[in-house]
């Protein structure tokens, strides 16, 4: 199978982006998809029983989804062809299909490339159905993006997906180790920065061979420190969609940490967020969110801590309100933790739907009008301030449903001090069954 330089009419020995030139052109050469690629791993298996099947490939970008793509095909004995969502419709995936249909008459199979497959519509994704389904093009699409949302359950179904990892420190580190050897001279750089500068490229090998590049023909006498090879190249802005997946696992990784009381983890993921260019105050409503859910009434000054919170970046801005939100993280992940009134909420629901419309107790029902009176409405009530303990015990639930308990405070935090309130209720109520008629107060209704 020819290269994409090849099928360009371009000499191999012209000069090529870097990246390009150190593009593996076999399993064993590409890096950090031992997952994937190594002996007994799902491609492998593929490659080896010569039945390669329709895949989608999920993964950030420079993992090497579109290299794994092509060596998929070269290893299986089929043409390759390249699409791109961005750029191509109705028309350019008909004439694709028309020649694979074409190869297929003659023996040939054609692996279809079909990179940011995501970018198609819901009716351009249908398309690929006929032609993934009887076998004329094997499809292998590329994406960044979460397929479960992003693509049809109809295609998927027909597809195995597989996900690429973003490059680990060591395949970012052999990556310039083969730069080096292809350039033909190491990289003027300190060991720090050039940690630095596999940092920035945060996970995409295809950006970190680019930089490598550029770091290469920089003039330089001696190696770059950290700040002069920041001066000297554009730093990359994290890897961040703030209406797509990475918007939301970023936010599930800061909530997840602060309910695991881990305060620096909750930082840097606030960080990573902020950084990126999250909208400040999303992220309060979400933290306020976790202070009900999470805290509740294990520490009551979590929710007053973010309603704080969310005036203090009001009144001041950015950037210096961001101190609020970083004050507020360290609150809500050192405070004592409970879910009590979160399940509370659920337990009732649940109850509330299970017994339909009941009516209140008659004994509770106010009664405005002498009829109402009449039929019975407040008949019985006891004003709880008029009992010596302030407390009646009266029933509250509907007549013939059985009381139940919803909320159940734990021993963290304030919850101990409500929990010793209830236990203390929960003994009067049972007192007053046994004495239905409880002593007056001094007050009057």
């Amino acid at each position: 199978m020819k290269t994409l330089f090849e099928a360009a009419g371009i000499d191999d020995e012209a000069p090529r982006p870097l990246a390009d030139r150190l593009r593996p052109t076999g399993l064993d050469r590409v890096l950090g998809q031992d997952h994937l690629l190594a002996p007994g791993a799902p491609l492998r298996r593929m490659v080896e029983s010569g039945h390669l099947r329709s895949l989608v490939l999920w993964g950030p970008p420079g993992s090497g989804k579109t290299t794994i793509a092509r060596i998929l095909a070269r290893e299986s004995g089929m043409d390759f062809v390249q699409l791109s969502a961005v750029f191509s419709g109705v028309a350019e995936l008909r004439k694709a299909f028309d020649e694979a249909r074409a190869r297929r008459r003659d023996g040939r199979g054609t692996v279809l490339f079909v990179d940011e497959i995501h970018r198609f519509n819901r009716a351009q994704q249908d398309g690929f159905l006929p032609v993934v389904e009887d076998g004329t093009v094997t499809l292998i699409g590329a994406t960044t993006e979460n397929p479960s949302f992003e693509l049809n359950a109809a295609l998927l179904s027909r597809c195995q997906v597989l996900v690429l990892r973003r490059l680990d420190d060591a395949a970012l580190e052999a990556l310039l180790v083969r730069a080096e050897a292809a350039l033909k001279r190491p990289l003027p750089l300190e060991p720090d920065a050039r940690q630095a500068l596999k940092a920035m490229a945060d996970g995409d090998g295809r950006y970190l061979l680019n930089l490598a590049e550029e770091i290469a023909e920089f003039p330089t006498a001696k190696p770059l420190g950290t700040a002069r090879l920041v001066e000297a190249i554009q730093k990359r802005a994290p890897v961040y969609d703030k209406a797509q997946e990475g918007h939301y696992n970023l936010i599930s990784a800061l909530h997840k940490s602060l309910r695991g009381s881990d305060a620096d983890a909750g930082l840097y993921w606030l960080a990573r967020m902020l950084v990126a260019g999250e909208d400040p105050l999303y992220v309060i409503r979400r933290l306020t969110r976790f202070a009900v859910e999470d805290i509740g009434l294990a520490d009551p000054e979590a929710l007053v801590q973010a309603i704080a919170t969310k005036d203090a970046y009001d009144f001041l801005g950015s950037p210096e309100g961001e101190l609020a939100i970083v004050q507020l993280v360290v609150y809500l992940a050192t405070a004592p933790k409970s879910n009590a009134t979160y399940r509370a909420e659920a337990a009732a629901k649940r109850a509330a739907r299970e017994h339909g419309s009941l009516m209140p107790p008659m004994h509770i029902l106010n009664a405005p009008t002498r009829l109402m009176a009449d039929l019975g409405y407040a008949k019985g009530y006891v004003y709880d301030h008029d009992t010596a303990d302030g407390f009646s015990g009266q029933n509250y639930f509907p007549d013939g449903m059985a009381r139940e308990r919803y909320f159940e405070p734990g021993e963290r935090g304030f919850e101990r001090e409500v929990k010793k309130r209830l236990d203390y209720w929960d003994k009067l109520r049972a007192d007053r069954a046994a004495n239905p008629h409880p002593g007056r107060g001094d007050k009057s209704p």
